[in-house]
Order: structure tokens, then sequence, then C-alpha cells
């Protein structure tokens, strides 16, 4: 469901759901053909008298209902009405709905990249696509962190990571949308790519196109594919963070993205 729970008129109103809905009903105005449309609203997040008045107008004048209670439920035939009313496929507009807390401009930022590096490595099922960005937006921070806010310190000497020269924690940091770490991955990337990110890690956070490519690169190198096209959240979840539940994985959050991205696709 693209709502964990009711949203309108006397309702809990979760911040999250309500900038869902209001995301929704912004991109169902262009339905109102001949009639002037609701006010467009500000997706913060906070119930008030334009968004019950938006959920109302598109109920009774859009769905042609005799009278509307301002209330949107998971699941009802008004949420169902709203992503009907979406524009088909992987468009840039829904990612605002499977993230609704990433700005317009962070997700301009990484949408072009995400539709020329996903194709490249054959993330191209459904299924593939909505856990993808499921998992994108939990470690990205809803695309707003390229690049791990710690400072590397902890990676320090870790042989397992490859980190044998010192200053190779923060040097190698976690960088990219999913991120990488440690002198070992840097250098698979590096030959996996044909371009020299041991000199130059800060390229995978400050260009869109590699912090993205690498996450799609991690992606196919860990065959995560198969995992998402069996929906198996936990193993994907595992093969990213390296447990599969826990307080450290944040499942739920996971879940979230997961079940906004699935209902948006179709799936």
């Amino acid at each position: 469901m693209c709502i964990q729970g009711p949203v309108g008129r006397g309702s809990h109103n979760d911040i999250i759901d309500v900038m869902v809905v209001q995301n929704l009903l912004n991109m169902n105005l262009g339905r109102y053909a001949g009639v002037q449309p609701p006010a467009q609203l500000q997706p913060d997040g906070r119930i008030g008298l334009k968004t019950i008045d938006a959920i109302q107008q598109f109920e009774t004048r859009i769905m042609g209902l005799p009278e509307s209670d301002g209330i949107i439920v998971p699941g009802d035939a008004t949420l169902k009405a709203l992503i009907a009313g979406l524009p088909p496929g992987y468009v840039e507009e829904k990612l605002a709905i499977v993230m609704p807390q990433a700005t317009a401009s962070r997700i301009d930022l990484y949408y072009q990249p995400l539709l020329t590096a996903m194709p490249k490595y054959g993330i191209t099922s459904e299924l593939q696509i909505a856990h993808f960005l499921a998992q994108l937006a939990h470690e990205s921070g809803s695309f707003l962190y390229p690049e791990e806010l710690a400072s590397g310190d902890a990676y320090e000497g870790r042989n397992d990571l490859g980190n044998k020269q010192p200053g190779d924690g923060r040097r190698f940091k976690g960088r990219g949308l999913i991120q990488l770490t440690g002198r070992a991955n840097y250098t698979r990337y590096s030959q996996a790519s044909g371009q020299d990110f041991l000199a130059h890690p800060e390229r995978i956070a400050n260009e869109p196109l590699l912090a993205v490519d690498v996450a799609c690169w991690f992606w196919a190198d860990k065959r995560i594919g198969a995992m998402a096209d069996r929906d198996d959240v936990k193993a994907v979840t595992k093969a990213i963070n390296g447990q599969a539940d826990g307080p450290n994985t944040h499942l739920k959050a996971r879940l979230e993205f997961l079940f906004r991205a699935k209902a948006l696709i179709g799936i």
C-alpha cells in the first residue's frame, strides 16, 4: 500500500502518509479537464483544510461520488483511483511517492542516471525495480546522502575491506547510493568500470551518474536481482546490509519504501 494509515479529517495522519497523498493529489490535477482544479498542495505532511478540500473535490468531481467524508484509507477506492490516474511506467514524478521526503531537486539529480544505469545492469523486471528503488531510498536517506556521514575511521585497518594502508578508512569510506566501502571494493569497481577510483574516490559521491552506477554495479555483482525477483526482501537486505533482520537493518522502513514502489509499479 502507498499509505499505512488513514489520511484526512479526524485521522491519525502520519506525516509520510499525508505527504504521499498530497503528492498523489497534485499528480492528478490534470484530470480536472474544463473545470477549475483545487489548488496545488505543498507536500509538507501536514493535514489542513486545503488537503481535505482536495480529497473531497477528487472524490466528488473526478470519481463522481455523491459526497465525500474527506478521508482516504489504505486500499480504498479513492487511493486506487489516485494511483490509476498516474502516468504509466517508471516516470520521474513517481519517485516523489516512493520517497516522499526526497526534494524535487534531488529526484531530478538522480532520475536520468537511474534511467541510464538500471537497464545497463539488467535491473528491468518490475520486482527488481521496486526492490532496488526501495533499498536505494533507505540507504541514501531518500537521495540525500551519496556519502556516509561518519568519518570512516571505523574502517581503518579492516583487512576484510582491504584497508591495509594508513588512512584507507577515511579515504575509502562509504560512497554511492548503495555505499561502496573499503579499498578492495573500490579496486573491484575501478577494474569493472575501467576508471581509477583509488586516486579519486570522492568522485563516486560527487558525480550523480557514478553514485547510481556503483549502486547498480553492486546489485549486479552480488546477484541481488534473483533475490528481488523472488520477492525476498530479507535476502535483499542481507546482501546489502549484511543482516537480514534486526535493529540495524531498519527492515520496517525498507518495507514501507517497497510497499510504495510496488503500488506505483502495479504489483
